[in-house]
């Protein structure tokens, strides 16, 4: 059901002249109304990605529990990486994650107390050490991500596979955006 902030100006109204928009939709002088300059489907796709990321972080949540009972939900991503990358120095892992040092570096004691990751020196520099997912961790995230993965295959069976490929395009093609303003 659509709310009445949720609908585009009519043609004519102020806001929604090509006079009125602003160049930059994030310079000062753009209209209150989001819909007047982008239309109601980029208010659409802001409130479907607003309940996916709450369920995407609740899910994040419940998977670290999954992976250890004490791993907090912020470090699983760090797992993620790691399996997907393989081992990489904190200051990598850092700067993929926009995070601080220290902020890494809290999460991967907790995961080196876990026994999820260990670290051994970078052969290219032994003043640096290389993070990596030991056997258990490994084994702990591949049996989490191998569930998720199944209950991702349930909530689609009844997608077409082009749809899903499309699904795939478009939300890399959103990420790829986001990480072009970084």
């Amino acid at each position: 059901m659509e709310n009445a902030g949720d609908t585009a100006p009519a043609a004519g109204t102020p806001g929604n002249t090509p006079a009125d928009a602003p160049a930059d939709a994030t310079s000062a002088t753009a209209p209150a109304d989001p819909a007047a300059l982008f239309g109601p489907e980029c208010l659409d796709v802001e409130r479907e990605l607003a309940v996916f990321l709450r369920r995407a972080r609740a899910s994040s949540g419940e998977m670290a529990r999954q992976v250890h009972p004490d791993l907090e939900p912020a470090a699983y991503g760090l797992l993620v990486r790691l399996e997907d990358a393989g081992e990489q120095r904190a200051t990598e892992l850092a700067g993929y994650f926009g995070v601080g040092k220290a902020t890494i570096s809290r999460q991967l004691h907790a995961l080196e107390a876990l026994g999820l990751v260990e670290r051994r020196p970078d052969p290219k520099d032994r003043r640096a050490s290389l993070v990596l997912l030991t056997d258990e961790g490994r084994r702990r995230f591949t049996r989490v991500r191998d569930a998720r993965r199944l209950s991702y295959a349930r909530k689609l069976a009844a997608w077409d596979r082009g749809e899903i490929a499309e699904l795939a395009r478009l939300l890399h093609r959103l990420n790829s955006l986001a990480d072009q303003e970084e």
